[in-house]
């Protein structure tokens, strides 16, 4: 019988925290007008055959704050590690320097800005789908121990655990975009 039905809300709860943890990454790589590091983590080169990080062909620096340098191990490597920060639609114009990549971070614009705060929309909107399913998912555990003999109460009980886990990660969610969004606004 189901009498002896627990949800495995530990699992629920990591799932939603790598919902949350990728949404912070997404975040990381949108430029708020301050050179970081992480702004070049969804950069992929076409390296010895196969889509490689850029952090794996190279030093990623920030020397200064308007500056990121790409410090390229093969010189080989040199054209195609470019070629990959042009078409990843940062909007940062590559200069080469030998084996080094400097990467100037230009001012953002008013409408830059809000182009910015539509794709952390986009993002964090993303990341609430992804825990409206994890949510999906434990309520069908809980429809699926329902007709395996879970009383109406313990599934009125997990119901409910499942619902503040999804308006908890919701939140968490929304307050992450507010604080992106007033940090790519911010002059």
């Amino acid at each position: 019988m189901a009498d002896d039905f627990e949800l495995d809300t530990d699992d629920l709860t990591r799932r939603m925290d790598g919902a949350i943890a990728n949404l912070r990454t997404e975040f990381a790589s949108l430029r708020t007008g301050r050179a970081s590091a992480s702004m070049l983590e969804p950069v992929m080169v076409d390296a010895y055959g196969a889509m490689t990080p850029i952090n794996q062909v190279g030093t990623v620096n920030v020397p200064e704050p308007r500056m990121v340098t790409v410090n390229v191990w093969d010189k080989g490597l040199v054209g195609k590690v470019e070629k990959a920060i042009r078409e990843s639609g940062l909007g940062i114009n590559p200069q080469l320097n030998g084996t080094i990549i400097m990467l100037p971070i230009p001012e953002l614009n008013e409408e830059r800005r809000r182009e910015l705060t539509k794709v952390a929309g986009h993002y964090a909107e993303n990341a609430r789908v992804s825990i409206r399913n994890l949510r999906r998912d434990g309520m069908d555990q809980i429809k699926k121990a329902k007709a395996d003999g879970l009383s109406e109460d313990d599934q009125k009980f997990w119901e409910n655990e499942v619902q503040e886990l999804t308006n908890t990660y919701i939140a968490k969610v929304d307050q992450a975009l507010e604080t992106k969004q007033e940090e790519i606004m911010q002059v």
